[in-house]
């Protein structure tokens, strides 16, 4: 028999102590004739050994901040033998520096493509320390997410939700875009982000920070007169350690006062003269974040591992829901809470099997008021003023899931099945706009001369006259100005309105404000990776999915993959060429919300209602008087028809291995979605029965109100053209980059959104919220001189599209979604001339309708920087044997100075897309928000740390 026939190999999983698998660790032994072989170990923690003759062996693992682990002979004959490694944390190398980053190499693993990033050590310290910063960094390093509703993040196997994240000093490593077709997962993999949280050691280990920002640092929103208040103070620390010779625990607090300011930009009117007049301040909103987690680890006996992690956050934050067009009257306080139960057990069954099961409880009670309690004022993208819609609101969800997975090892098959179970419970009481709205939209009105009188007299401008002279279309604060000049002078509602005043519409609700709801949902799965050959990898899977709240339980989700890499199958290590690709079915749950709000507006519990051109302002009508309206009030409800919204996915992509440790992937994605969600008023005019007149036209359900009912007709396209770049080139410099083209259209903005005419789909489908076409991005980590770290990160997306709407009620169903039309004549009244061509706010019969999401926003750019220098000192810490790796010492304090959004290039903001807002066309304040670029009130923020660990 001769030697080939001879050789076999040694391949298994390596994890922590914890059950976690580690990737990146080196796995190594010696042959007979005293030559080493090794290998690493892949992104899921698998690794290799092939070509051995057969023999007996030890099996030497290593791997920064864990214990060198050596194993007991394994006698190896012809075929393949199973060895699964858990490693010891070894506390004298918790502190990673950037050498210890694995250099990208190709793989037909299908969970190490090379579109993946896995982020640790120095990598990670690279990115910010703020929650929600560092959140926003994780999204734009995993890229644009393929499908509808973006990508997901976990954390330690369970979805965040609306979770914040851990503290980066409370985080092993993240791994983002991995195995993008595993049946594991319901969502998409492109775009997922994963989260592995820190355990205990051997030793005690722990650190301290100081966090330090001010306005004075910060450059001028270019959007104020003046600089707006921030001033942050971030401060925390961890400790981990034994706790016994079983047990290990690792915690830590973070508290981050956050003075953060904000701006508003609007349009109002002087009180005096009754004349338009900008608005433009500074306020300040204060932020507290307090947040705690702790985790122990218990090792039960020599195969089973307990893991329980406990996380507490407090959210509380005064004067929220101002800035831009909401004056200060609209403001409002929070307060939120949150307890967080995590249970992990990992039982190593035998060489071959690994079973893991997760429980988790997370308790949160979110509590919000209004400061002001007046009926709200809506001008529509001029101002919001009056009180606060807010009003109460007493939110407590429970959260409930378990797991179960099982991965064995068999041969060249590698298996993983099992099963998920989340339910939530949900009380709510929400007393929102129990205060009422009256909302000014613009209209058709008479042209005033001087004196406030119409130039043609008599002249009456409604959608049922025809076009005439003397006519024009007025904006919201126009319209919101007739209406109080001619109050004060004492004309009446009819003689009001005839004049262009009256407000467009009043909405209030009342009733019984307490509602119950919940659901549950079941993901079953198997799957299995497939080694054909050393140099081929299929991959095949199928997941099961099931829910309560919709008669929906046929949904199956096959899914398949493959990772070629051609050439020599014998030495497919030593190729340059990964072909990979893969099919998906990906299911969206119905969420419980969409559940809540039907329940609430049954029309029996409580009572929404609308009047369309009501002639009480600023008086709040009786529910009396309401009942009276022929078309008041509103009822929420789900199609008994309704299914849970899925794409179908397609990916195929090439990989390439060049010089200096990087690596390049190109792929193409193609996403096909059915069942989008969409909202419908099915009880709206029928076609060419409204007559402009408020309540006409022939109603399917009778003049019962509107019936906003949710549907799964939504039809979702994309394609994506991505291409990464992964380098770690040394010890010194790691880099990482992407690029995508991307082409998306729908015809539904989401659950919530409703179509500009209620009985006809056809024109709403165009370009999707998610096409932008272009984005870029690039990131890295170098060291050039004197210790010293810089970490940029480049941000590049061209505009995304935005719809172009009419606030006034054109086909009588009360929503304020109808787009204008497209006139032809300069001179027909009314017709607005404008960057997108001349735009008729009421459209006439015949004209074509603007298409969806016509509009196109203004493009980002945005550098973030990090430079930091540790200095070490104490006993000098054994090296990890990286070339170019600086020393290490027990004690290290660094100091860091951050900049978001460094350049201080003016980012504009969304673009008001309300034809009737004398703001129409414009951006009226910075891109951002909390986390991205820097936040929404200073152009450029600056950040100083200090941070010392042992």
């Amino acid at each position: 028999m001769s030697a080939q026939n001879l050789t076999g190999s040694i391949a298994g999983i390596v994890t922590d102590d914890s059950g976690a698998r580690i990737p990146g660790a080196k796995v190594a032994l010696q042959t007979g004739d005293g030559k080493e072989k090794s290998t690493v170990t892949r992104a899921d923690g698998r690794y290799v050994l092939s070509g051995l003759a057969v023999g007996s062996y030890s099996v030497e693992v290593e791997m920064a901040g864990f214990r060198q682990t050596k194993t007991a002979l394994v006698t190896v004959g012809s075929g393949p033998v199973t060895l699964n490694i858990a490693m010891a944390v070894a506390a004298n190398k918790q502190e990673i520096t950037v050498a210890e980053s694995v250099a990208p190499t190709l793989s037909t693993d299908p969970a190490q493509n090379a579109s993946s990033i896995v982020l640790r050590g120095e990598d990670l310290a690279a990115l910010s320390d703020d929650p929600d910063d560092l959140q926003s960094d994780l999204e734009a390093l995993a890229g644009p997410a393929a499908g509808p509703n973006g990508g997901q993040i976990y954390v330690d196997g369970f979805s965040a939700g609306d979770a914040p994240l851990p503290s980066k000093d409370a985080i092993r490593e993240v791994r983002v875009n991995q195995n993008p077709f595993s049946p594991e997962y319901e969502a998409i993999g492109f775009g997922r982000i994963e989260i592995l949280t820190k355990p205990g050691a051997d030793k005690f280990r722990g650190g301290g920070y100081f966090n330090d920002g001010n306005n004075a640092l910060n450059s001028r929103n270019p959007y104020a007169a003046e600089k707006a208040p921030f001033a942050l103070k971030e401060y925390g620390g961890n400790l981990g350690g034994p706790l016994g010779k079983k047990t290990s625990l690792f915690t830590d607090v973070d508290r981050r006062d956050i003075g953060s300011g904000g701006i508003i930009n609007a349009l109002v009117l002087n009180p005096a003269t009754l004349t338009a007049m900008p608005l433009s301040q500074t306020f300040r909103s204060p932020l507290l974040r307090l947040r705690s987690s702790s985790r122990v680890d218990y090792q039960l006996d020599k195969r089973n591992t307990l893991i329980f992690r406990y996380t507490a956050n407090l959210d509380q934050t005064d004067n929220a829901g101002v800035g831009n067009f909401n004056l200060s009257t609209q403001g409002y306080h929070n307060r939120e809470h949150e307890h967080d139960f995590e249970f992990t057990e990992t039982a190593v069954l035998s060489a071959r099997v690994i079973n893991e099961t997760h429980y988790q409880f997370r308790h949160q009670n979110y509590l919000q008021a209004a400061d002001d309690t007046a009926p709200a004022l809506n001008v529509a993208n001029s101002f919001n003023g009056g009180g606060s819609a807010s009003g109460i609101h007493n939110y407590i969800h429970h959260h409930y899931e378990a797991q179960n997975y099982t991965s064995v090892s068999a041969s060249a098959h590698t298996w993983k099945f099992g099963f998920r179970i989340r339910a939530v419970d949900i009380q709510d009481t929400a007393m929102q706009n129990f205060n009422g709205t009256y909302t000014f939209g613009g209209g058709y009105a008479p042209v005033l001369d001087a004196n406030n009188q119409p130039e043609v007299p008599g002249m009456i401008c409604n959608a049922s006259a025809p076009a005439a002279l003397g006519c024009q279309t007025i904006s919201s604060i126009e319209q919101y100005r007739r209406t109080l000049l001619f109050q004060h002078m004492g004309l009446p509602a009819s003689q009001i309105r005839q004049l262009g005043g009256g407000a467009t519409q009043f909405s209030i609700d009342t009733g019984n404000a307490f509602v119950h709801a919940g659901g549950w949902d079941v993901g079953l799965f198997v799957g299995d990776d497939w080694r054909l050959r050393p140099n081929l990898t299929v991959s095949v899977g199928l997941r099961y999915e099931t829910q309560a709240n919709i008669n929906d339980h046929t949904d199956w989700a096959p899914r398949l993959g493959f990772a070629w890499s051609p050439g020599n199958a014998g030495a497919a290590a030593k190729n340059k060429y990964v072909i990979r690709g893969g099919f998906g079915i990906f299911y969206d749950r119905f969420s419980e919300q969409n559940v809540l709000l039907a329940q609430r507006f049954n029309g029996v519990s409580q009572r929404q209602y609308v009047v369309t051109a009501p002639d009480t302002f600023p008086a709040i009508p009786s529910v009396a008087a309401l009942a009276g309206y022929a078309t008041a009030q509103t009822v929420h409800t789900n199609a008994s028809s309704m299914r849970a919204p899925y794409v179908m996915q397609a990916a195929i992509g090439v990989e390439r291995q060049l010089p200096w440790h990087t690596t390049v992937a190109l792929n193409f994605i193609d996403t096909h979605g059915l069942h989008e969600l969409i909202s419908r008023d099915i009880n709206a005019p029928l076609p060419g029965t409204y007559t402009g007149v408020p309540g006409s036209g022939v109603f399917p359900y009778g003049k019962t109100g509107p019936i906003l009912e949710m549907e799964s007709a939504g039809l979702y396209n994309q394609q994506q053209l991505t291409a990464n770049v992964n380098s770690q080139l040394n010890a010194k410099m790691s880099m990482f980059g992407y690029y995508s083209l991307n082409f998306a259209k729908s015809n539904t903005g989401g659950a919530g959104a409703s179509p500009a005419n209620q009985y006809d789909l056809r024109d709403e489908y165009g370009p999707a919220a998610t096409d932008v076409r272009n984005r870029a991005g690039f990131g890295g980590s170098v060291s050039p001189v004197w210790g010293l770290r810089l970490s940029p990160l480049v941000t590049l997306y061209s505009g995304a599209p935005f719809n172009i709407v009419t606030s006034q009620d054109v086909y009588g169903d009360t929503l304020l979604t109808a787009r204008p039309g497209i006139a032809t004549n300069a001179n027909q009244p009314g017709v607005l001339m404008t960057k997108y061509g001349l735009l008729d706010p009421d459209p006439r019969p015949g004209e074509t309708i603007l298409p969806r999401n016509y509009g196109r926003g203004p493009g980002l750019f945005s550098v973030n920087l990090r430079l930091s220098r540790t200095f070490g000192f104490g006993p000098e810490l054994p090296s990890t044997g990286a070339k170019g790796a600086a020393p290490r010492h027990r004690y290290n304090l660094t100091f860091s100075a951050s900049a978001r959004n460094a350049f201080n290039h003016v980012n504009r903001g969304p673009v008001v897309g309300n034809v009737n807002s004398p703001f129409f066309g414009e951006s009226t304040q910075i891109a951002g928000g909390t986390g991205a670029f820097g936040g929404a009130s200073n152009n450029r923020r600056l950040e100083l740390q200090a941070r010392f660990s042992f």
